[in-house]
């Protein structure tokens, strides 16, 4: 079947955690972004339920999908291509984006792109209005619920390195954690957000893991907020009823926001890289952004945030991906691809098949 490699009109789905994500794009023109979260359902057990998720995917897929081709203004006999995320994420919400994926492909006689759900995050920035190319090599900093990554990005296709990644718990499930612990409702990062308008950041010095000269030889661009969390809880623990919940959000806010910016421009400079992209649901953190732009402005490297709809997990950023690769000549997935939780970095299409 012959594609549109120029302009191809691509549906792509996300379903890695908990939201169910419809995207279409036309090239690099974004057409749809629909997304149905399941996240009140899991407000009750203070973090995501793999079973709950994969459950809310097979109720929302079929109205999503309908929603953003009409949205779109097109119907599925228009698409040229279907993609999908085959990882990383839970392997239960996956499948069911994958089992879709799958079906649409095969009805409706098209390619099928399966695609890196962290790759997609970058992909996200070019479907921003007016937006410039993406220049290379680029470092990007992915920081959302379930993953808090580092990368150095050579060509969005077919080169992207993994420079760090987290160790134990991501940005964002620190933050969830930790607004438990303050007795703050999830999702975290919102309500440390608001509690730490009126806090000091200076307040209290929480531990910024591995930024020891000691850590930096092996794990230079590696984090780990376990240690931050055990700080904040011990701090509550000790001052009781007189513990300041703005204060601690604030300084616990500040400690992630340091480390982050701290390796991202580190990376930066080491690469002799003077770009900086920002993606994944987590840099909808206001403190976040405002500390990576002031800093990063002084070391001289330009800041790229794609649009805070497109920050989190979406459907857009996995067919924009897909559009690429298409453009680039890549040949289509095979069907001979499931879910992988651990998905790398480095495995930006699963299962390329032979080009044609």
């Amino acid at each position: 079947m012959h594609v549109n490699r120029d302009q191809p009109l691509v549906l792509g789905i996300e379903t890695s955690c908990d939201e169910t994500g419809i995207g279409i794009v036309r090239g690099r023109t974004l057409l749809s972004n629909t997304i149905a979260s399941s996240m009140a359902e899991h407000a009750r057990y203070g973090g995501v339920v793999p079973e709950v998720a994969a459950r809310a995917h097979l109720e929302a897929l079929q109205p999503s999908i309908a929603a953003a081709l009409a949205e779109a203004g097109v119907t599925l006999a228009d698409l040229d291509a279907v993609a999908v995320t085959s990882g990383p994420g839970l392997a239960g919400a996956l499948m069911v984006g994958i089992g879709a994926a799958k079906g649409l492909a095969t009805g409706l006689g098209v390619p099928l792109y399966a695609v890196n759900h962290l790759v997609g995050h970058i992909a996200a920035d070019i479907l921003a209005e007016d937006a410039a190319p993406l220049e290379y090599p680029t470092v990007a900093l992915l920081v959302s619920g379930g993953h808090t990554s580092l990368l150095l990005v050579r060509d969005l296709t077919s080169d992207v390195e993994l420079l760090g990644e987290t160790m134990d718990d991501a940005a964002g499930e620190a933050f969830d954690k930790i607004a438990r612990i303050l007795g703050l409702p999830y999702p975290g990062g919102p309500e440390i957000d608001r509690a730490a308008v009126s806090g000091d950041p200076d307040a209290i010095r929480f531990p910024r893991g591995l930024s020891r000269a000691s850590d930096l030889h092996e794990h230079r661009y590696d984090f780990s907020f376990s240690g931050l969390k055990t700080a904040v809880a011990r701090y509550v623990e000790q001052q009781g009823a007189d513990a300041s919940v703005p204060d601690i959000a604030a300084s616990f806010r500040e400690a992630v926001v340091d480390v982050l910016v701290t390796k991202a421009l580190d990376a930066c400079a080491r690469f002799d890289v003077p770009r900086l992209l920002l993606g994944g649901g987590v840099i909808a953190n206001r403190r976040l952004r405002e500390v990576a732009t002031a800093r990063a402005e002084a070391a001289g490297v330009t800041v790229r945030i794609p649009p805070l709809s497109l920050c989190t997990d979406n459907g857009a950023m996995i067919a924009a991906l897909a559009a690429e690769l298409i453009a680039s000549g890549r040949a289509p997935s095979t069907f001979a691809f499931g879910a992988d939780s651990t998905l790398p970095v480095t495995e930006i299409q699963v299962a390329e098949g032979v080009p044609a």
